[in-house]
């Protein structure tokens, strides 16, 4: 069982805890901070904002925030006019307890309380460069991405986004579909192997360089470096690799994390241009290599239960 519990968050104390662990996982520019009283805002005009809380004593008031999720209603435009949706704005985990279940454990808890709310459609944006969040977002919600969006916040000075254009993916949430719900079900889906691609005949679309350093050395040893161009995109399924630690990476070779920055703004951009849709997501333990894998459209590749 896990050592922490999930609540909706409504007091100013409450949102004041917000605050603070926001500048945990997001350190270095108090202007990206959401303050407290905009996030009591949302919450008296339908917003959403779920914490969870690790356990520091007996009583109520000791419970340590380790992470929380904050979203609120928005309308998107279709064809056939406006319709609502839920856009979750922020998702955070502190540093000491990240890869713990807890970022899945409120994304669920969101799941659930957005669903009351009548509503079917929830986005939100992240960076498709990071694989941890990669795989929670697309391999274990079931969120689908064919939106690319440059330099979506403009020029960020937090210690994690600095320096880069603040590009994302807007990801879609369609939390009725039965897509979603063998994910969050008791018995979810198995997240999708790197073998039972292979054994289908599914292969990278492109090998990464290896450098600085030996040529000959592993992806594990080394950092990879992407394409210089993008390669055609011709078969139903493609499965595309990027860097499985962007952000130490960037921190080891800034000029690189710019290269992987640009060239998979224009891989993206093309395939999802073509109609290929991002569906699943691979992290390899054994090789700790990464991989997105788009479909045209109408292809679809699931994993054996």
């Amino acid at each position: 069982m896990p050592d922490w519990t999930i609540r909706i968050l409504e007091t100013p104390e409450e949102m004041s805890a917000v605050e603070a662990l926001q500048r945990e996982v997001w350190p270095g520019s108090e202007t990206d901070i959401v303050p407290a009283h905009l996030l009591i805002t949302a919450v008296h005009n339908g917003g959403v904002v779920l914490g969870a809380f690790k356990d520091a004593g007996t009583s109520y008031e000791s419970s340590l925030l380790i992470g929380f999720v904050f979203g609120f209603p928005g309308l998107e435009f279709t064809p056939d006019g406006p319709r609502p949706k839920h856009c979750s704005h922020m998702a955070g985990v502190h540093p000491d307890h990240r890869d713990s279940g807890v970022g899945f454990a409120l994304k669920r808890a969101q799941w659930q309380m957005v669903r009351h709310q009548g509503l079917d459609h929830i986005t939100w944006t992240y960076d498709p460069l990071l694989s941890r969040n990669a795989f929670l977002n697309i391999a274990r919600l079931g969120a689908v991405c064919s939106t690319y969006r440059r330099s979506e916040y403009g020029d960020m000075r937090d210690g994690l986004n600095a320096g880069l254009p603040s590009d994302r993916f807007q990801v879609d949430w369609w939390i009725n579909t039965a897509r979603v719900k063998r994910r969050l079900s008791k018995n979810a889906r198995p997240t999708l192997k790197l073998n039972h691609v292979m054994r289908l005949g599914v292969r990278p679309l492109y090998s990464l360089q290896i450098g600085p350093g030996d040529p000959s050395a592993s992806l594990r040893a080394g950092l990879p470096r992407p394409p210089e161009h993008v390669p055609p995109l011709e078969t139903q399924l493609l499965m595309t690799e990027i860097p499985s630690d962007f952000m130490a990476l960037k921190a080891a070779d800034f000029s690189l994390a710019r290269d992987w920055r640009f060239f998979s703004r224009e891989l993206f951009e093309t395939a999802f241009a073509q109609g290929y849709i991002v569906t699943d997501f691979i992290f390899d333990q054994a090789s700790q290599r990464s991989f997105y894998i788009l479909t045209d459209g109408e292809s679809t590749l699931e994993s054996p239960r």
